[in-house]
């Protein structure tokens, strides 16, 4: 059993392997952020991956994914969302189609016409929303560990898992950021955001025109498995994935089960 680090011990205590060399990182400007970005890997025939992680974390926590990626050939680019790790924000209240549009023209910064986008949480709502904007953009959506209606989300119940990922959050922030005294108002403007956004109705997903995938984990603290499975029935043509043993944090208690899941997504795109 790909058994890792289920309870996020070693997570909290040392993170995620850092991330492997890139072929170009920096920030772009952006509608009144800085926006970090990095990416690795051949650009060749596949196509390019974006990974976007969840609320409150940065580009980091896929540091089990990333290498795998590049190892099967792709293209890889990590985004820290706006006010997130590296990147800046300005005074505007978070939206998910803001850190959508951020994502665009990290895109456009590196030319790159096309991309599957991963989104893990609040990474997963920008990858839909996005879907959503240009879908001439997006090859297919990864939608792993989120609602797209606030009826989706589960009573917050805090444990140790969640305990330890946070302590880990409140550590990288202070290391990464460039407000490393503001974490308790970034904790507040994303929880405000998270409480009301996004909205969709279920005319909105079905509007949605590009291959998803939407992956669940058995143990999810924060989305309920009925709202997933909702999202699987109202996307045109979206699959439905349960990921056994594991909660929200599956890319690090279990990377193998997890890389499994995405290669396979991966693989039926063109």
């Amino acid at each position: 059993m790909d058994s890792f680090d289920d309870d996020l011990a070693q997570f909290a205590a040392a993170g995620a392997p850092p991330l492997p060399a890139s072929r170009r990182e920096g920030h772009i400007d952006h509608d009144g952020a800085r926006i970090w970005y990095a990416a690795c890997g051949p650009r060749g025939d596949r196509v390019p991956v974006v990974l976007l992680h969840g609320g409150l974390g940065h580009s980091g926590n896929w540091g089990y994914q990333i290498p795998a990626l590049v190892a099967a050939g792709h293209y890889v680019v990590t985004i820290d969302s706006r006010g997130h790790g590296r990147s800046t924000r300005d005074a505007r209240p978070y939206s998910y189609e803001l850190m959508a549009s951020d994502v665009r023209a990290v895109l456009d910064a590196l030319r790159i016409e096309r991309a599957a986008l991963i989104g893990w949480s609040d990474g997963a709502c920008t990858s839909l929303i996005l879907a959503a904007q240009a879908p001439e953009r997006v090859a297919g959506v990864f939608f792993f560990g989120c609602n797209m209606d606030p009826g989706g989300a589960k009573p917050f119940v805090a444990t140790p898992v969640i305990d330890h990922c946070f302590a880990r959050h409140v550590k990288d922030y202070a290391q990464l950021s460039a407000t490393p005294q503001q974490f308790d108002a970034f904790v507040e403007a994303v929880s405000t955001m998270q409480k009301t956004q996004p909205n969709w109705s279920v005319h909105e997903l079905a509007r949605i025109r590009v291959p998803v995938t939407i992956a669940h984990s058995e143990h999810d603290e924060f989305i309920t498995r009925e709202h997933a499975e909702y999202l699987a029935r109202s996307i045109p043509g979206a699959q439905w994935l349960g990921l056994e043993g594991v909660s929200h944090f599956a890319p690090l208690q279990r990377p193998a089960l997890f890389n499994g899941a995405v290669q396979s997504f991966l693989a039926r795109l063109v």
